[in-house]
């Protein structure tokens, strides 16, 4: 197998959606403010100090593509994104980012890469069966992620977000668990039909969560789903049985926008890969992403 770098894995994504001198993937977005308050069943698995007490928040919804003005209309903006990092009292961060699909569409970084360099190779001229058309038939769990999308979302606040990747939470005393993530909306998950999204704009989703949080704050409950023996804990493509527990960790609350300028958001970087004492990586597709991260966000201007 090719070795690939986290810098070949950028150009996989410009392959796909173009080179725009933005993020790589996941380029429309807005942010927002708030923050976590932490239940005890955070502590219960962790020891990692966001589950001590309260901390503050920055969130970051978004589209996906790497494509900066891709309409909220298309259905090519799904899988929806959340990016959350937690602002811990000794000056250290801790990233989350998440979509609105329970799974990823390959198994590895390396087959990620070959599913985006299919994608950018398959334009509506290229001759069929397509690249695509090639990797989805010997690759059904990427066909069903790109195929069973939920429809889109009457608001960023109303769809739930998945954990990409498993982590391990840990403790002094007691057995290590990994656990995905999920966040569960507190609006409840509310979808468009066709003829609603007809009715929408290519903005409608920044400018409905600028209009809900200015009435008050949006909330998720943030969950861990603990594996059990099987479970794929390196397989992010295979997503974990809906008999497994959720545990809740706590509420993320979002009271406010911003800020929204073009430099907030070339400043703001999320790494999925970073940990802090308690949570530590699980699946070694996050060591890549944390790696990746960074060189996308150097060629932001």
């Amino acid at each position: 197998m090719p070795q690939r770098t986290p810098g070949h894995l950028v150009q996989d994504l410009h392959a796909a959606f173009g080179a725009h001198q933005a993020r790589a993937v996941h380029t429309k977005g807005t942010i927002l403010q708030g923050w976590f308050d932490p239940a005890p069943g955070g502590a219960a698995l962790s020891s990692a100090t966001l589950f001590r007490a309260r901390v503050p928040v920055i969130v970051r919804f978004s589209d996906f593509t790497g494509i900066p003005d891709i309409p909220d209309t298309e259905k090519n903006a799904q899988p929806r994104g959340l990016a959350i990092k937690f602002l811990l009292p000794d000056g250290s961060n801790l990233d989350l980012v998440n979509h609105s699909f329970n799974g990823f569409p390959v198994s590895t970084a390396w087959e990620f890469g070959v599913l985006l360099r299919a994608i950018g190779a398959s334009g509506p001229g290229a001759p069929k069966p397509t690249a695509l058309d090639s990797f989805l038939a010997t690759h059904p769990l990427a066909k069903q992620f790109l195929t069973t999308q939920t429809p889109p979302p009457a608001s960023w606040a109303t769809t739930a977000y998945f954990g990409v990747n498993a982590y391990q939470f840990t403790r002094p005393a007691g057995a290590p668990h990994p656990v995905r993530y999920r966040f569960v909306p507190e609006a409840g998950e509310h979808y468009l039909t066709d003829a609603e999204l007809a009715q929408r704009g290519p903005n409608y989703l920044g400018e409905e969560i600028a209009q809900r949080v200015a009435k008050a704050p949006i909330r998720f409950t943030w969950f861990a789903q603990i594996s059990e023996t099987g479970d794929a804990i390196d397989n992010p493509a295979i997503a974990w049985p809906e008999t497994r527990r959720l545990v809740k960790l706590g509420t993320i609350t979002i009271d406010r926008l911003g800020p929204n300028t073009p430099l907030a958001d070339r400043s703001l970087l999320f790494l999925p890969g970073t940990t802090t004492p308690g949570i530590a990586i699980a699946d070694p597709m996050l060591t890549i992403r944390n790696a990746a991260y960074p060189v996308s966000f150097k060629e932001r201007p």
